[in-house]
This record gives structure tokens, C-alpha cells and sequence, in this order.
């Protein structure tokens, strides 16, 4: 196996890295693993309590995937244990608990999604429920005592519940050491997370140490907002560019993200290299460039990334007929209407056009409904079986009515 030099992973590595901690020991390991012809053991964990892989998530598994290309071992943990205590991170009150079958049912979608990004030859898969259901009361006391109830404090969000006076269970508090024993059960020389994951891989660090292993170093990345450009990317928060959206809705959705959001969404999200990025940058910074034609290449990058280019053209090229054309795209999904008359709130949910009956109602409400190009604001609104029609919801959702 040939590594590339010290100096020139240190480079790569640094890439979208917010922090590196500690640099100079880092550095140490990759020369240790250059002579001795062996890889780092590099960790990422998933938490699987929602079953959706986001693109905030892939500007993590991004890095994990350039110490892949640097000839490193990419070992990802599915945190099928630990999303039953949940983590507290940024929380302000205590999660629902999951069982460990949900846990497992979306940590298997993870894996799925996740190796759009990952290469399959490199990778270990390990869910944390193989040492972590396995120890006994004996072995939780013996982890508990390596760390102190003031450490575990030092959390910022604990630090906040604390003096609002909002509960804090005993089982999240566990939930940083169960995460660090991970550390200590597969050996990981390096960790990677998100910002907001720090304390957490800090005690990591700790954890390796007291166990009698060499501490891991940290490399932290940069958190995306979400398309509303306010809050982290989220789907609970109904912010996300999902993996498993469609080529139309990756594309459609980027086209919605705020001016400000352009370049960092290129910078985190996309496959483009420096001089691609700086050249970004520079139509960013001159006034005559549209915003919008920004986007247009963004949803490109995004779409070609996790799915392919040809996905890229098809969703480009509908958007344009959608809202530059202003035309209906040719292969729009059919409807046959069978009753003399249905209300419209159903046919939009029974087509998944809105989530929920509610959803259809506010819709309607706020003028996003068209038949055949009228708006349609009566959320009584029945369909008569007259003639066919095209029904369109949102932005984006068509659908072909057919007597």
C-alpha cells in the first residue's frame, strides 16, 4: 500500500476542517502509519433515531471518504444502542426513546444511503449494540468511573437545562461515555464529527486513555443551515436536501437556499476543487452576476453527486421548463378519477402531493393549488368529472386528472 506524503494528506485532510485536534499528533500518526504500511482506523458515528441521511450529514462522511482516498480505513459506527438513550446534544429537553429494533431498521438505510459517498473496499460497518448490550451493570459502573458527573456538566447544553432548571435524565448523561466506548471498541485513531459533536469526541479521547489506548485525534467539520438559511439542516425542521430525494427536489430545493448560503453549499456540498471554487467566488463577488444562475449550477453539482449526470441534465432541464418555459413537463404522474365527484384536499394527499390533509388545506389557503392554471383557494373544492385537467401543487408537484 503507497500513502501520499505527511504534509500532502495533513492538506487534504484540512479541507472543510474546522478543527484539528491535535495537529502535530496527527501528523504523528500518519507518519507511524506511512512506515509501518498501515492505514488509520478512522470513525465516524451515525445516530440512526430518523432513517434520512441529509446533505449536512455528507459533508462529514465527505471527509470520512478523503481519508479513504488517502488509503485509510473508514470505519463507521451505527449508533443503534445509543439513539435508544439519544443524543443531547443541542437539546433543550429529553428525547423520545426509540426501541432497538427502530434503531436498526433506519441504521440500515444509513449504510444504504451512505455509500453513495463511501467507497465499499475500505469500509467497516459496526453497530455499537455488539459491546455496548453485551456489558454488564459490572462494566457500566467501571466506564462511569472514568469520567466525573463535573466533566459531563461542562456540556454546554447540560450547562443551560441546569439553569433553567429543565430535567436532566441520568441516562443522558451516559450517553457521551457510550458514544467514547465506542472509541475504545474499535480502536479509532482518528474521530470525526460535526462541530456541535465535540465534547463528545473529547471524550473519546479521554475514554481511549483510561482504558490503556492511545488517545484519538479529532477533526471536526462545519455544520450546513438548512435551505431556510437559519437553523442546522434538519428534515425534522423541514430544512433538508435529502439523499434520498429526487434528482427534481435536490434540484429544486437547492434553487431555494438564500444568496448568502451560495458558496458555502458549493464549498460543503458538492464535488467542485479550488480553482472551481475561486472561480465561484469570484462570480459571487461581482455585482452583475445573477444569484440564480449560481443556483442553477449548485442543483447540477448536488444532483450529479448523488445520483449521476445524466439525473443532473433531466433535473435541470425540467426545472427550466417549469419555471423558465413556464410549461408542464411531459412525463407528469396520471390520476384517473373513477367517482363523479371528489374533493380536491383528497386527491392532493391521495397523491402525495401534501403530506397530510392539513398540510393540502393550508396549501390551498395560501394559493399554491392551480387547475389548469386557476387558483384554487376553497378548501371545500370539489373536482367534477367534466374533463381532464392538470393539477399542480407547490412549485414543483403535477398531476395529470383523467375522467
Amino acid at each position: 500500500m503507497s500513502f501520499p506524503p505527511v504534509k500532502e494528506q495533513i492538506d487534504h485532510i484540512k479541507r472543510n476542517t474546522v478543527e484539528i485536534i491535535p495537529e502535530d499528533e496527527l501528523a504523528k500518526k500518519i507518519e507511524r502509519s506511512i512506515k509501518d504500511n498501515k492505514p488509520l482506523r478512522v470513525k465516524l458515528g451515525c445516530d440512526p433515531s430518523r432513517p434520512d441521511l441529509h446533505i449536512g450529514h455528507g459533508v462529514v462522511l465527505q471527509k470520512l471518504r478523503d481519508f479513504q482516498d488517502l488509503g485509510h480505513k473508514a470505519v463507521l459506527i451505527i449508533g443503534d444502542f445509543t439513539a435508544m438513550i439519544g443524543d443531547p446534544s443541542g437539546k433543550s429537553k429529553t428525547r423520545p426513546a426509540l426501541t432497538l429494533e427502530e434503531t436498526r431498521i433506519n441504521g440500515k438505510t444509513y449504510f444504504e444511503q451512505a455509500s453513495r459517498i463511501l467507497l465499499e473496499k475500505d469500509l467497516e460497518i459496526r453497530y455499537n449494540s455488539e459491546w455496548l448490550d453485551k456489558m454488564t451493570f459490572s462494566d457500566v459502573i467501571k466506564l462511569s468511573s472514568k469520567y466525573t458527573v463535573m466533566q459531563i456538566l461542562e456540556r454546554d447544553d447540560f450547562t443551560k437545562r441546569m439553569a433553567s432548571k429543565t430535567p436532566i435524565s441520568l441516562h443522558e448523561l451516559l450517553y457521551p461515555l457510550s458514544q467514547a466506548y465506542d472509541s475504545v471498541a474499535v480502536q479509532s485513531d482518528v474521530e470525526l464529527g460535526g462541530t456541535d459533536q465535540k465534547f463528545n469526541l473529547l471524550v473519546g479521547r479521554a475514554i481511549q486513555e483510561a482504558y490503556g489506548q492511545e488517545s484519538q485525534c479529532i477533526v471536526t467539520c462545519e455544520l450546513l443551515e438548512g435551505t431556510d438559511g437559519v437553523e442546522k439542516m434538519s428534515k425534522s425542521l423541514n430544512n433538508a436536501i435529502c439523499f434520498t430525494d429526487s434528482p427534481k427536489d435536490i434540484f429544486g430545493k437547492s434553487m431555494s437556499i438564500p444568496d448568502k448560503l451560495i458558496y458555502k453549499y458549493y464549498s460543503l456540498g458538492t464535488m467542485l476543487n479550488d480553482a472551481e471554487l475561486a472561480e465561484v467566488k469570484s462570480e459571487l463577488d461581482d455585482p452583475a452576476t445573477n444569484p440564480r444562475n449560481l443556483k442553477v449550477r449548485l442543483g447540477y453539482e448536488l444532483v450529479k453527486k448523488y445520483y449521476d449526470e445524466e439525473s443532473a441534465k433531466y433535473a435541470q432541464n425540467e426545472f427550466e421548463t417549469i419555471f423558465v418555459k413556464k410549461e408542464i413537463p411531459d412525463d407528469i404522474p396520471e390520476f384517473k378519477l373513477d367517482a363523479k365527484e371528489v374533493k380536491l384536499v383528497t386527491i392532493i394527499k391521495e397523491n402525495n402531493m401534501a403530506a397530510t390533509s392539513s398540510e393540502a388545506i393550508r396549501l390551498i389557503k395560501q394559493g399554491g393549488v392551480t387547475i389548469d392554471g386557476e387558483k384554487i383557494i376553497d378548501e371545500k373544492y370539489v373536482v367534477k368529472a367534466e374533463k381532464d385537467f392538470v393539477l399542480k401543487v407547490g412549485k414543483r408537484k403535477f398531476l395529470r386528472v383523467k375522467i
